[in-house]
């Protein structure tokens, strides 16, 4: 009997591994309340691409237009925002890929299928962000992120942790390498250096006059989605700019943000230096944006070493903002744990948001274009930095209130829907 038993469960096929969307009781808070909070910043980065009638400065795509609350308003975003967020926006990109890459092959999928299912949905993130930037917002990022995740995926999610350490310092030296020149030839003249062109001008004419038609404005949005889908990848490989991405992947696997009780010291020492050193370094063209620095403004081009400085810095800003969040969800869970947290609906709400960030994403598109666009409804000709910023805050609280009701309902955002049955088929 025993023998009959034992040889029948030997024979027995090994269970298929299961495959499909997270569970809720499978999340973390961390990064799903991290991706909610980071919509919110993404929001108002992109705001001054709809001031299409303002006047821009060199200093990024924030207008040089409007009185003190403007102008305060501008500061704000060039100091904490503008060239932070995207850091912050890869860094969570490539710790999702990674918790998806270890919960396929716990579930029992090989590793080479496990990357294969990512590729998928790599490909499917560079058509919805091509879909995306047509349709509706000139340089979206998602495309540019599904392309640079399917060259990365294949060649560091199988790595282990300390090969892994060994490309974020090669990538980091990539980085630190082609940023020098221009910063240390300025130092050299004895100059700040000039602040550059952030190039605003093409993301602004998608949506102002001259592009009163809907499908006039979609040739430039198409071109602009297809130079940041498919040129701006390669300049990341070269420069260094993927260190974000591996230590999102190095991160996922000591498992940070799900753990952050584990990482406290860490944790407290990213985000006071990270954030200090993101804050410091835009600094210069924060003041120089509202007059308060005089720079050189013969060299109009993107090798200005302000820019520069501040596009470096700001991948310090970026890792101090997830662990600013890691440590408020330790903090909060624990209150939480003692009966004595507040606010657990506006917490739920934000992570509901990150559980949908696909969908909440596309959906501010959806909200800003025909209402801001010339094509539209032409508000963006109308409002100012200050209002313009409201109004972003506005857009994100509809889908905060949106992706809650989802949740409370147990349902799934509809992009990620439609995303995970072509993913896993």
């Amino acid at each position: 009997m025993t023998t009959d038993t034992t040889a029948e469960a030997t024979s027995s096929p090994a269970p298929a591994p299961r495959l499909g969307g997270v569970r809720s009781a499978e999340r973390a808070l961390a990064p799903d309340f991290a991706r909610g909070m980071m919509l919110l910043f993404i929001v108002l980065s992109n705001t001054a691409f709809h001031l299409w009638r303002s006047a821009y400065g060199p200093s990024g795509w924030q207008p040089v237009t409007g009185g003190g609350l403007d102008h305060a308003v501008q500061f704000a975003m060039i100091t904490a925002l503008d060239l932070r967020v995207y850091p912050l926006f890869a860094f969570l990109f490539g710790y999702g890929m990674m918790q998806l890459f270890l919960r396929l092959t716990a579930g029992g999928a090989g590793e080479r299928d496990a990357v294969r299912i990512l590729r998928r949905r790599s490909l499917l993130l560079i058509v919805i962000g091509l879909a995306h930037s047509t349709l509706l917002m000139a340089g979206d990022i998602v495309g540019y992120y599904g392309l640079l995740s399917l060259a990365l995926a294949p060649l560091f999610l199988r790595r282990s942790e300390r090969a892994l350490k060994w490309w974020i310092a090669i990538a980091a030296a990539q980085l630190v390498l082609v940023s020098a020149q221009p910063v240390i030839s300025a130092l050299l003249r004895g100059e700040l250096g000039s602040l550059g062109d952030a190039s605003a001008e093409p993301g602004a004419a998608a949506y102002g006059a001259g592009e009163e038609s809907w499908f006039a404005a979609a040739g430039t949005r198409l071109t602009t989605g297809l130079f940041v889908t498919f040129t701006a990848p390669p300049f990341s490989l070269i420069g260094g700019g993927y260190v974000l991405f591996l230590l999102g992947f190095w991160a996922a696997r000591r498992r940070i943000l799900e753990e952050p009780g584990r990482h406290l010291p860490l944790l407290r020492r990213t985000a006071v230096l990270g954030i200090a050193v993101g804050w410091l370094g835009a600094l210069p063209a924060a003041l120089a944006h509202v007059g308060a620095l005089r720079v050189p403004d013969d060299a109009q081009s993107e090798s200005g070493a302000l820019t520069v400085l501040r596009e470096i810095t700001g991948y310090g800003a970026g890792l101090g903002y997830v662990a600013v969040v890691a440590l408020f969800v330790h903090w909060w869970s624990g209150r939480a744990a003692r009966g004595k947290a507040k606010a657990a609906v506006a917490v739920t709400a934000v992570a509901a948001v990150g559980k949908r960030s696909l969908s909440c994403y596309l959906a501010h598109s959806l909200l800003f274009a025909p209402l801001l666009a010339a094509w539209g409804l032409g508000m963006g000709a109308r409002l100012t930095s200050a209002t313009m910023a409201l109004f972003a805050v506005g857009v994100w609280l509809v889908t905060v209130a949106g992706a809650y009701a989802l949740e409370r309902r147990g349902r799934r955002g509809p992009v990620e829907v439609v995303l995970r049955r072509l993913m896993y088929r």
